[in-house]
């Protein structure tokens, strides 16, 4: 933190105990609040024996999540090796026959966490986009309309609280029945995935929308009324920029819920992402799984705090309500 305020002068002297104590508030307080929990976790840790051996301390994690960069620096190497192979080998066909026919085959070896940490970010936002599709305007007409309102509100109280494990054997099933082919686009581990994902974080953003909508001040309808503005129109101009700040309450809770959710859709649907990372680690059973899943643990944390600060500071620069803090 800079020692100059705002106005770009240097702090009076009778300034300098409020600044300091504004830093140690800012700085020393978390990191107090993260030593203790590193302190209680290691004495917990040591006094948790499990079937695979001692539960993993700090210690065993930080030595852990070292192996899984390592392992994937090894399988890039790999990955390099096999490019640079499958190149030479081509040019040496081409060299004694112009016309010969290559062929480029990709690298199929093992996925390393750190893919398997994209394949689930791509998994989710694919869900929470396709989501946010779906909600957004079914929010708006319900806000929109008293009688839709009345019809659908049944159906979204009905679906809203349903489990993720409930809805995944039915989705597994449905795109087993429909997406039939012999060279599929996308794997229907994904579809399985991100339809889940998509059926269970939807709803947050429906209501907030609709609420939002709903809640219009009289002011702005009369506004409305008065310049005869279109359906459309009335829409764009009036609705959204008025519901922006429900509307981005709603897509955080949603994101929040739908990363949530999809590490179990994954252990299930054995989408190679972090939740399969963790099922398969479960699975193995050595005495190294424990330490790698809590790396799993830390890191599926730490990118939903990412993403909910990603989404404060997009509503922060789009939503007109500037009250949101980055808490």
């Amino acid at each position: 933190m800079s020692t100059l305020n705002l106005s770009g002068r240097l702090p009076a002297r009778d300034e300098l105990p409020a600044l300091l104590a504004d830093m140690a508030r800012t700085l020393m307080v978390p990191l107090i609040g993260l030593l203790v929990f590193l302190f209680a976790w290691h004495i917990a840790a040591r006094n948790i024996d499990t079937s695979l051996g001692q539960f993993p301390g700090p210690v065993q994690v930080y030595e852990q999540s070292v192996n899984l960069v390592a392992e994937h620096n090894r399988e890039r190497a790999k990955e390099a090796a096999f490019i640079e192979r499958q190149e030479k080998r081509n040019a040496e066909k081409l060299a004694k026959d112009p016309t010969a026919e290559v062929r480029i085959r990709d690298y199929t070896g093992k996925p390393t966490f750190f893919d398997q940490i994209g394949t689930s970010l791509v998994t989710v936002m694919s869900g929470f986009v396709l989501a946010s599709l779906l909600a957004i305007p079914v929010g708006i007409l319900i806000g929109l309309n008293a009688t839709l309102h009345a019809a659908l509100n049944p159906l979204v109280q009905l679906f809203k609280p349903v489990s993720p494990l409930a809805w995944l054997p039915l989705v597994t099933m449905v795109v087993s029945a429909l997406y039939v082919s012999d060279d599929p686009l996308f794997a229907k581990s994904f579809l399985t995935s991100l339809f889940t994902v998509t059926l269970c974080c939807l709803w947050p953003t429906l209501i907030n929308t609709a609420v939002g909508v709903s809640g219009i001040s009289q002011d702005l309808k009369n506004v409305s009324q008065v310049l005869r503005l279109s359906f459309l129109t009335h829409v764009v101009k009036i609705a959204i920029p008025a519901a922006l700040p429900a509307m981005f309450t709603g897509l955080r809770l949603s994101l929040g819920i739908a990363w949530m959710v999809l590490i179990a859709a994954e252990m299930l649907a054995q989408n190679p992402g972090l939740g399969k990372f963790v099922w398969d680690e479960f699975q193995n059973g050595s005495s190294e799984s424990l330490g790698r899943i809590m790396v799993a643990v830390l890191v599926i944390g730490l990118i939903g705090f990412l993403l909910d600060r990603a989404m404060l500071v997009l509503q922060k620069s789009i939503s007109w309500d500037k009250n949101a803090v980055l808490r």
